[in-house]
């Protein structure tokens, strides 16, 4: 996602349009798109500021928020279940299709660690030299 224009600019652009200029020739002013001129100006008249609406998703939200207790309850009872398997689970019990990479971005967020081994490092992946 772009970064949006310096409100600085977009004042000027705006200031430009409402000295009586078009639109269009504000935009070849400072050099940026006609869209950009057309669209600034509509949302000062709509909101009255020139301020860039904000990007991205709200937070909070997505499809396993209102699960999240359930799954948050799952782990705590069986602590060494797969996210695989919890993603089955989650099938079967709430009808919610998750892949399991989903599952563990929310668990991550919720506060739960990665898995270790008995002597508290990660898995190492068989074969591998120690340092290599």
């Amino acid at each position: 996602m772009g970064k949006p224009y310096s409100i600085d600019l977009r004042e000027r652009v705006q200031a430009e349009v409402e000295s009586g200029q078009s639109r269009r020739a504000a935009a070849r002013r400072y050099d940026v798109s006609a869209s950009f001129a057309v669209k600034l100006a509509d949302r000062v008249s709509r909101t009255g500021s020139a301020e860039p609406a904000r990007q991205g998703r709200p937070a909070g939200g997505g499809k396993l928020a209102p699960h999240l207790m359930a799954l948050l309850e799952w782990v705590e009872a069986e602590s060494d279940i797969t996210m695989p398997e919890l993603a089955a689970k989650l099938k079967a019990e709430k009808d919610v299709t998750a892949h399991p990479a989903s599952l563990s971005r929310v668990l991550l967020k919720a506060g739960l660690s990665f898995k270790k081994n008995t002597a508290g490092h990660r898995g190492r992946a068989r074969g591998r030299a120690p340092g290599a």
